[in-house]
């Protein structure tokens, strides 16, 4: 809460201001059934006298007129800290995000944090606008509006002793219902938001298998179970409008049946009940502004969880405080013994088992073996994108734990996998690499990338616009701007995660020998599914089932290798199938 609150601090004078102008507002309001009662008692009405009567009548003008200035001031700067607020909040909890490693976000789904940072996050703002006026409002007019009554006549007002206790009740008792059902909504837009995200990022794929029947019907689900605990929601609180409006009711109809018989027997002037009415009604109508208040909580309390949530996540990954600066790297990387799992509460068989490998600064080691092998889950350690679960990794004979993690990854270019681009041109997606780097720069990382010649033949060339996700370049132009992306560092580590498989044989050659020639203090690590991929490598890995089976050069793992002769022999057939002899 502390640091949810804390969000709202620039904005104290804003909440100040709303304050002080919601009191004059309350006052403005309380003063007018007493001026109302003095036109209609002895000294107005009943004496006729008409001068007093438009001199009241003026100030009640004139006091309406400050109550309206004063509450239309007080939405406005309750709408500015509202505003500003939500903001603060949405980028503190961005941050928190962006802080968060490869296994704090596998604990959220996309769909999960969107829905934090947009929806959960507009329902608290809804509290601070809502709560700087009515939580404001009704708690300064309940007591001076109850104190006036119980001025005018205290015996009547003893009905409120029964009223007030009856509309608590029936307010705790809404909320107690209310409260898991706003819970569950809000996981229903996760599921919604999750289902939308999931189609339209891969509407392509959606179009190719002509599954769009599919995807609607998935989508109706989606919607209509959305649909259907928001209804469970609002059922939760329908009642609440019309409860409040017969307590209310009922209230009236009591002071006004026990008042009209103190007004026959003359303990009650027509004035003063005139004014205790408008005094109930104030005292009411502030209740059920706090009721709403309560309803507007119950639903953003499950927000405000689903936040703090997020925020007490605590990475996972972080800097020791004796770490030390990765600058001036040589590039030499050594496993000793190391054994990962990505849950690290899962007592079953780990992602990889005792590995013991070192590479030395400058070798371009490749990595090769079957799905799941646990390839990706090894280079995935070096940047400390996961930490080791046992074991550990040195670069320069550290541990990487002892590194502070920006610069180890200032130092260390992934191309991951699944290849991203961003929306922007294609100078902007480059210079991902390094914000400061010139056109000349750009041309040199992508020819070695072996892209400059599909870029150049684009009639806006390096400013052509690439759309999210890339979408409007091939598989093969996408996986060679993200190479040319991760060259622009001068990176002392290179690992390439199978990042050249859309790419042609004799391209891959030519980004090979570019390697050779530009990056020949690079340490690279070379993930790879064809042999042709990483013969030349000097030193080439074979895994299997998360072990290391085998290492050595091509035609050493040939002689020793069983696992890497079975994959040579099956791309050989493969290849010969694929080109029959003539």
């Amino acid at each position: 809460m502390k640091e949810i609150l804390s969000c709202l601090k620039p904005y104290r004078k804003q909440v100040f201001a709303a304050v002080l102008l919601m009191m004059l507002d309350v006052f403005c309001e309380v003063i007018q059934p007493t001026l109302m009662a003095n036109i209609i008692g002895e000294r107005g009405i009943g004496a006729g006298n008409i001068p007093y009567i438009l001199k009241i009548g003026v100030l009640m003008i004139a006091v309406a007129i400050v109550g309206l200035i004063a509450g239309c001031s007080n939405a406005g700067v309750s709408a500015k800290a509202g505003v500003g607020f939500s903001a603060n909040l949405r980028e503190k909890l961005f941050a928190k995000v962006q802080s968060f490693s490869f296994r704090n976000i596998d604990s959220f789904s996309t769909a999960s944090l969107s829905t934090r940072l947009t929806n959960d996050i507009t329902q608290l703002q809804n509290v601070v606008t809502m709560g700087m006026r009515m939580m404001i409002r009704a708690p300064l007019m309940l007591p001076f509006a109850l104190i006036m009554a119980i001025g005018i006549n205290a015996q009547l007002a003893l009905i409120l002793g029964v009223s007030i206790p009856a509309l608590l009740v029936l307010l705790v008792l809404l909320v107690w219902r209310a409260l898991p059902l706003f819970r569950k909504m809000q996981q229903s837009v996760d599921h919604l938001n999750r289902t939308v995200q999931e189609n339209v990022t891969n509407m392509r794929v959606v179009k190719s298998f002509v599954r769009e029947t599919r995807e609607k019907e998935k989508f109706e689900q989606a919607s209509k179970r959305q649909m259907k605990a928001s209804m469970d929601a609002m059922y939760a609180i329908v009642l609440n409008m019309p409860l409040m409006m017969f307590v209310m009711n009922a209230t009236i109809v009591a002071v006004v049946f026990f008042g009209g018989r103190q007004i026959v027997f003359g303990t009650l002037t027509v004035a003063e009940m005139s004014k205790f009415i408008n005094y109930i009604l104030q005292i009411l109508f502030s209740l059920m502004m706090l009721a709403m208040m309560f309803m507007v909580l119950s639903r953003a309390s499950a927000s405000y969880q689903r936040i703090c949530e997020v925020l007490d996540t605590q990475p996972d990954l972080a800097d020791a405080p004796d770490a030390v600066s990765a600058d001036n790297l040589r590039g030499q990387i050594a496993f000793r013994d190391v054994s990962f799992r990505y849950n690290t509460e899962d007592r079953g068989e780990p992602v990889l088992s005792h590995i013991n490998l070192t590479i030395e600064p400058g070798q371009m080691t490749a990595i090769i073996g079957g799905t799941g092998a646990g390839k990706t889950s090894l280079i995935s350690l070096i940047p400390r994108l996961y930490d080791v679960t046992e074991g550990a990794i040195l670069l320069d004979g550290r541990d990487v734990r002892d590194y502070r993690l920006q610069t180890l990854h200032e130092e260390i270019s992934v191309v991951l996998q699944n290849n991203t681009l961003f929306s922007g041109t294609i100078a902007d997606n480059l210079r991902w690499g390094d914000p400061e780097a010139t056109e000349d720069d750009l041309v040199r990382a992508a020819k070695a990338a072996q892209a400059h010649e599909f870029i150049r033949s684009f009639p806006k060339g390096y400013d052509t616009w690439i759309e999210q996700g890339g979408v409007n370049v091939s598989g093969g132009q996408k996986q060679r701007l993200c190479i040319a992306r991760a060259l622009l560092r001068h990176p002392k580590i290179l690992i390439l995660d199978d990042s050249t498989s859309a790419v042609d044989t004799a391209t891959e050659q030519r980004l090979r020998a570019a390697f050779r020639e530009q990056l020949a203090d690079t340490t690279i690590l070379l993930i790879a599914q064809r042999i042709s991929s990483v013969r030349d490598a000097d030193q080439i890995v074979v895994m299997d089932d998360g072990q290391i089976v085998g290492k050595g050069t091509h035609e050493e793992l040939l002689a020793s290798c069983t696992a890497y002769h079975e994959i040579y022999q099956s791309q050989q057939r493969e290849g010969a199938t694929a080109c029959p002899a003539l």
